[in-house]
C-alpha cells in the first residue's frame, strides 16, 4: 500500500518508543516544526542520534510496510534509497502526517532547478545559516547527507539518503579532478564514509558540520583534510 505525506515534514524514527517529551511538536497530529526546532538545544539534538532516521516532505510517497502500535505505520520512502530496505529508506511515522492513500505510484521526485552544477549549488546555498538536525531534510535543519539528498532531489536526481550509501552510488571522481557540485566524502579511522559536502570549488565545500555550527560554505580545514577520503558525481558529465 503507498500513501502520501500530507504534512509540511513528518519525521521518521526509529521506533514509535523513540520521541522524547520534547518532541511533542514533531509528532504532533499538526506538526509545528518550528515550535520543535526552537526548542532543541545542541544537547537535544545530539540526543537525536538513533532516535529520528529522516525526515518525510509533504506530497512525498511511502510504502506501508506494517501497521504498528496506534497512531504509527512502518514505512519506506522509495525517493529516499538506501540499503536498509530495498523499497526505500525505512522507519516510523505517526499515521496522522499519511494521507489514506496516494493518487499515484512512487515514481520519481519533481525537479525544479535544472541539473548542472552551478544551478544546484546556488539553490543549496540558500541554507547557509542554518542550524544541523540529525536526520533533518527540510528548511527546518539538515544533516550533512540530507543536504545533499534534498539539493539534488530539487533537481530531480535520486540519490541515496545517508552518507556511506552517497559514497557507494556515486561515480568516482579522482581528488583534484573534482568540480563544482561533486561531492566530498569524508571517512573516521575505520575507513566508514561520516560527512559529505557539496563541492565549491577546490577544497572547498557546502556542508552541514556537527561541531553546533551552522551550515557553510568554506575552505577545508586542516582537520577535514586530513579525513578526506574521496570524491564522487551524480551529474552528467
Amino acid at each position: 500500500m503507498t500513501r502520501q505525506v500530507c504534512v509540511d515534514v513528518a519525521t521518521v524514527w526509529s521506533s514509535p518508543e523513540a520521541p522524547r517529551a520534547i518532541d511533542a511538536p514533531a509528532t504532533a497530529d499538526r506538526p509545528d516544526m518550528s515550535a520543535w526546532t526552537a526548542a532543541l538545544d545542541v544537547d537535544a539534538r545530539r540526543d537525536l542520534h538513533g532516535r529520528t532516521e529522516t525526515q518525510l516532505l509533504q506530497g512525498e510517497p511511502v510504502v506501508v510496510l506494517a501497521d504498528g502500535p496506534s497512531g504509527w505505520m512502518h514505512v519506506a520512502a522509495p525517493w529516499q534509497p538506501s540499503p536498509k530496505h530495498s523499497r526505500g529508506y525505512p522507519g516510523w511515522v505517526r499515521s496522522a502526517h499519511l494521507a489514506p492513500e496516494s493518487p499515484a505510484g512512487p515514481g520519481a521526485p519533481p525537479g525544479t532547478v535544472a541539473a548542472e552544477p552551478v544551478g544546484l549549488v546556488e539553490w543549496a546555498r540558500h541554507f547557509v545559516g542554518l542550524h544541523y538536525l540529525w536526520g533533518g531534510l527540510s528548511r527546518y535543519g539538515l544533516d550533512c547527507s540530507g543536504l545533499v539528498h534534498l539539493t539534488y532531489r530539487e533537481a530531480g536526481v535520486v540519490v541515496p539518503r545517508d552518507a556511506s550509501a552517497q559514497h557507494a552510488a556515486a561515480r568516482p571522481v579522482a581528488l583534484g579532478e573534482e568540480r563544482i557540485a561533486d561531492l566530498y566524502f569524508f571517512a573516521g579511522d575505520d575507513g566508514h564514509v561520516v560527512h559529505v559536502g557539496l563541492v565549491t570549488g577546490r577544497l572547498r565545500m557546502l556542508h552541514a558540520p556537527e561541531s553546533g555550527r551552522p551550515i557553510e560554505d568554506a575552505p577545508l580545514t586542516a582537520e577535514r583534510q586530513a579525513s578526506l577520503a574521496a570524491a564522487g558525481r551524480f551529474l552528467e558529465d
